[in-house]
């Protein structure tokens, strides 16, 4: 594996995991839509764990959602899936870094190294899975919602919490997809060769060979 393609993967994985913990506490993962409303005096937003709304003046109040199993189904689906996407990338990072070639973690056996290499991008390869289905799962029901005409509540718009899921989500899957593919490609191109029985007397017997031209006279 070559150690450039393990730091690039590295770092993408780390900086994916790291906005995938900005994306889960920020609070703008909607927004409500000004389309069609007159009074625009006051703003409400929400994330997977309270709704919010701030009036003109500045002030922010917010109110946490007070039953889990009251939400939708697709905000509870949400929340479980960005926990895991966090595990799964914390678990990708340690392995990444036991398995680099520079790390002495596993010692000198580069095969080993490369098989937990190979397995901390499948870790990140499913951290950006999880995060792509929860915010665009999320996304969709905002859209649905908005372009239905016969929804009666209040219409939201994508916030940006959600574009930042879907950098963490396609970063992840790029460092993800780099550990996978160089790890596999480096197993195949690495062939170590062993001399075989034949080699070995083919060998001692053309040196016998070349010792028995020289007769005894040809020594002084």
């Amino acid at each position: 594996m070559d150690p450039v393609i393990e730091v690039v993967a590295l770092i993408l994985g780390v900086v994916s995991w790291i906005m995938v913990g900005v994306t889960i506490p920020n609070r703008y993962w909607k927004v409500s839509s000004l389309d069609g409303t007159v009074i625009t005096t006051s703003t409400l937003y929400e994330n997977l764990w309270m709704s919010c709304a701030t009036d003109s003046t500045g002030v922010h109040n917010c109110r946490e959602f007070p039953s889990l199993l009251a939400l939708s189904g697709y905000i509870q689906a949400s929340r479980a899936l960005m926990i895991a996407a966090v595990v799964a990338g914390s678990f990708g990072m340690v392995a990444t870094l036991i398995g680099m070639q520079c790390s002495k973690a596993a010692g000198d056996n580069y095969v080993l190294k490369g098989r937990i290499a190979g397995t901390g991008g499948v870790f990140f390869l499913l951290q950006g899975l999880c995060t792509m289905i929860s915010v665009s799962w999320y996304a969709a029901n905002i859209t649905q919602e908005f372009f239905n005409p016969l929804y009666p509540g209040q219409k939201y718009e994508i916030g940006e919490a959600l574009y930042i899921g879907w950098a963490s989500g396609v970063l992840a899957i790029c460092g993800g997809a780099c550990l996978m593919f160089s790890c596999k490609l480096g197993t195949k191109e690495k062939a170590y060769y062993q001399p075989t029985r034949e080699t070995v007397y083919s060998a001692s017997a053309s040196r016998r060979d070349a010792q028995s031209t020289y007769g005894r006279n040809a020594y002084v």
